[in-house]
């Protein structure tokens, strides 16, 4: 399935849940200060006049709160983006019961700006470096997405895996071997392809490449199909958690790569603070050794997630999400992640080359001054 097909996502009412802010995962990641960062943000949206209506609008809204329905587009059933979108979905509704939230489940990155793009979503989550392409209308989009932002919310993991038995000690050596990159429609996909050419390897000539769900190429990998796959979110993934045991997994060092990834999708400096020297929203992390069974200490390369919507998106509905964000920001966790969360204002407001919506530029001055 393409990425455009995956616009007819599937949807589920989303369970509940709660989270605990995770620990373990480092990267560096100096930020702007809180207040010049949310100068700029506010001074964008009264320069469009449009900053006076939000806040009356907020409080218009404030005692009943929005009423509507809300799509949240995340990923793969199995992935970080659905679990992080259900736990999103059930403190919306917990504290907003008038707003009804359904979870779509899509590929990912790419195919969630489609679903947005096609009005089948109202919010979706997309890595950094995607969202600026669609918004810049750069590959692998061929014309500008409008775009708006509710926050920068987590941080993403790229995850290359192979056999614990396999001699492949770094992305170089895949050549002549098989990989799977994900989904055709996800945002790892294209990164995982950029990878490759970065080391040097052209990707269905060097490489063969495969795009399989999660769940297929667990099972590929099991059966010795492929040598390798890619994966993107959260530490540790339960996909790779269930090759502990069979066959065993050991991740490939990729931060060794980073130089080389300058000038991907995304206007070049456009990124956030903090996201390291490609100016594309790429930066080093480490997976703390044990983050799978038997795996030591590894240098992976991150990237932020961004909470987008389209630009229509009621006002206070975008200030509704954005209070979840930051009040409920400990039980946006899923459980099982190690990785760095970006839910604190400082941060969230830092979404590089996508503007923040305005209702959610009125809800952070609102708590934050």
């Amino acid at each position: 399935m393409t990425g455009e097909e995956a616009r007819g996502g599937t949807g589920e009412r989303a369970r509940g849940g709660t989270g605990e802010r995770a620990r373990g995962v480092t990267g560096p990641a100096p930020r702007p200060t809180r207040r010049a960062a949310l100068r700029a943000a506010l001074g964008a949206a009264a320069c469009t006049g449009l900053l006076a209506g939000v806040a009356a609008a907020d409080v218009r809204h404030a005692d009943r709160g929005p009423e509507g329905e809300l799509r949240i587009a995340t990923g793969e059933p199995d992935g970080f983006y659905t679990a992080f979108g259900r736990l999103l979905a059930d403190q919306v509704t917990t504290v907003y019961p008038r707003l009804s939230c359904e979870v779509v489940n899509s590929e990912g990155s790419v195919a969630n700006v489609r679903l947005l793009q096609a009005r089948r979503a109202e919010t979706a989550l997309a890595l950094a470096d995607i969202a600026w392409a669609a918004y810049g209308g750069t590959a692998p989009f061929d014309r500008a997405v409008p775009l708006r932002a509710i926050g920068r919310v987590y941080e993403n993991y790229i995850q290359l895996a192979v056999r614990a038995d396999s001699t492949v000690r770094g992305v170089v050596d895949l050549a002549g071997r098989t990989v799977s990159l994900g989904a055709p429609g996800s945002g790892g996909a294209v990164l995982g392809d950029r990878l490759l050419r970065a080391a040097g390897l052209t990707p269905g000539g060097d490489v063969r490449v495969r795009h399989l769900l999660m769940p297929r190429a667990a099972r590929a990998m099991r059966d010795g199909a492929i040598d390798a796959l890619l994966v993107a979110g959260g530490v540790p993934l339960p996909v790779l958690s269930g090759l502990e045991a069979r066959p065993g997994i050991r991740l490939l060092p990729l931060a060794g790569l980073l130089p080389r990834l300058r000038g991907g999708p995304g206007p070049a400096g456009s990124g956030p603070a903090g996201s390291g020297p490609t100016g594309s929203g790429l930066e080093a992390v480490t997976v703390p050794a044990g983050a799978y069974r038997g795996t030591p200490e590894v240098a992976t390369i991150g990237v932020a997630n961004l909470l987008l919507c389209r630009p229509d998106l009621p006002v206070p509905v975008a200030a509704a999400l954005t209070r979840v964000l930051v009040r409920r920001a400990t039980r946006l966790v899923p459980t099982t992640a190690l990785g760095t969360q970006f839910l604190d204002v400082r941060s969230l407001i830092s979404t590089g080359a996508v503007p923040l919506h305005p209702g959610a530029v009125a809800a952070y001055r609102e708590l934050h001054g």
